[in-house]
């Protein structure tokens, strides 16, 4: 996701209880436009109320050149982002992916992603896919594997991460969030992490501090415009090292992801900042070998999110993985 440019809505709050995921209450059902189908998918789950909900339609041909009609479907919609298939080459698996939030287009979504590559390997079996979206292409292979839902792993665009500013970043960001420096892990510098587009990665020094938000919509917002961040990425590091065989979920994080300038309160699942945390690992020394990073997201929300980061010291580009379910459609 990229900071959309248009007017946060009138009805969201100055002040954001985090127990809202979006600024309207989407139904789970399929949505329609003339032409347009919209498939709901959670992503990052094996569970329709977990995760993270996207919109997903597989033939935008007819919107390619209306970003008005598209925005408009993701504001019918509802969720921090629809993803759009606006041209397709069928036979090489690739495939022009444009995403919009309510608000918006976005340059890149990685939840979004995961969600589109799950519906066409269902659609059209397993293996690897090429999107070109904004931000640059990205592969995506897509698995499936006994009964459960298939599995998405995307490949990022090459990453890197700086340190944030401590006088216009990273201060009035603390302000906005309610947050003092000592509430910082002092060993997690903040920094400011690419991967498609720019957020800011702040580590929290306890569970405690991360589960406590409640922040200044509006502040939050504005800071994030002026910087061009898409989210600020809140982390907490359960474990501290990687087992010495690298094995799944060896080193564990928590995190969460403020969203208003998409007009959403928070992120129960952020596939874009995961791929950017993996370059601010990167860049700080912290993956000494191929290291797998497991990050639960969304469990302050209700809707639990399980993330698989892969970073490696010599590739700049990061690998996030999960599975997506289709949102089962009630009252029709």
């Amino acid at each position: 996701m990229t900071a959309p440019t248009g007017p946060t809505p009138s009805t969201t709050p100055s002040t954001a209880s985090t127990a809202s995921t979006t600024s309207t209450t989407p139904t789970p059902s399929t949505a329609s436009t003339p032409d347009v189908d919209v498939l709901h998918y959670s992503a990052f789950t094996t569970r329709p109320d977990g995760g993270n909900p996207a919109g997903v339609v597989l033939d935008a041909a007819a919107l390619a050149d209306d970003d008005a009609a598209m925005t408009a479907v993701a504001a019918r919609v509802g969720y921090s982002e629809t993803a759009f298939i606006t041209e397709r080459d069928q036979a090489a698996r690739r495939y022009r992916l444009r995403y919009f939030s309510p608000l918006a287009e976005v340059a890149f979504c990685g939840h979004a992603t995961i969600a589109t590559a799950v519906a066409l390997a269902e659609r059209d079996g397993p293996g690897e896919l090429v999107f070109d979206t904004a931000s640059g292409e990205i592969r995506v292979e897509t698995t499936a594997d006994g009964d459960g839902p298939p599995r998405a792993t995307l490949t990022s665009v090459p990453t890197r991460s700086r340190p944030a500013d401590p006088g216009t970043e990273l201060e009035p960001t603390l302000a906005a969030l309610g947050w003092s420096a000592d509430d910082l892990d002092p060993a997690l510098p903040p920094h400011v992490a690419f991967a498609g587009n720019d957020h800011l990665v702040l580590a929290a020094a306890t569970r405690e501090r991360l589960a406590d938000l409640d922040y200044d919509f509006d502040a939050l917002d504005a800071v994030m415009r002026r910087h061009g961040w898409t989210t600020v990425h809140l982390v907490w590091r359960e474990t501290a090292e990687p087992s010495a065989d690298g094995s799944a979920e060896s080193v564990v994080f928590h995190a969460r992801d403020p969203f208003p300038v998409g007009g959403v309160v928070e992120d129960p699942a952020t596939g874009a900042a995961a791929a950017a945390f993996g370059g601010y690992l990167r860049v700080l020394g912290l993956v000494g070998g191929q290291t797998r990073v497991r990050i639960r997201q969304g469990e302050d929300m209700g809707r639990p999110s399980d993330l698989l980061l892969d970073v490696t010291p010599d590739d700049p580009r990061a690998r996030v993985s999960g599975q997506a379910v289709p949102i089962p459609r009630t009252g029709r």
